[in-house]
């Protein structure tokens, strides 16, 4: 496909319009992709690896939990309380719809070269 730039082309717009402003942001790509890879994530390992303080990771589950892409259940362990988030099918089906759009603009550019 070439286009000139400014010139549409053919097919649905440019991959970018089509990313998830809930899915696409730093920290939710992260919680997202790493529910996916586990059953089920305490919110402490989230917290951790994304490198987030509790407050701002709280914010972010509250954005994904709303919009259904993830369950929140909270419990004990022993006697500590834990926070527990697994990936929903909406937020499985979310998370590989943004996956797909950015393996369209990776192969936008390699092919750009």
């Amino acid at each position: 496909m070439t286009a000139t730039i400014g010139t549409p082309g053919p097919g649905p717009g440019h991959p970018v319009t089509g990313l998830d402003e809930v899915v696409h942001q730093r920290a939710r790509l992260g919680i997202l992709t790493i529910a996916h890879e586990a059953h089920r994530v305490e919110f402490g390992y989230l917290r951790t690896h994304l490198e987030l303080t509790a407050g701002n990771l709280s914010k972010h589950l509250s954005v994904l939990e709303t919009a259904g892409l993830i369950e929140i259940q909270k419990g004990y362990e022993g006697r500590r309380g834990r926070t527990w988030i697994t990936l929903t099918a909406a937020g499985a089906t979310a998370l590989a719809d943004e996956i797909a759009r950015l393996k369209q603009l990776i192969a936008r550019v390699e092919t750009t070269n």
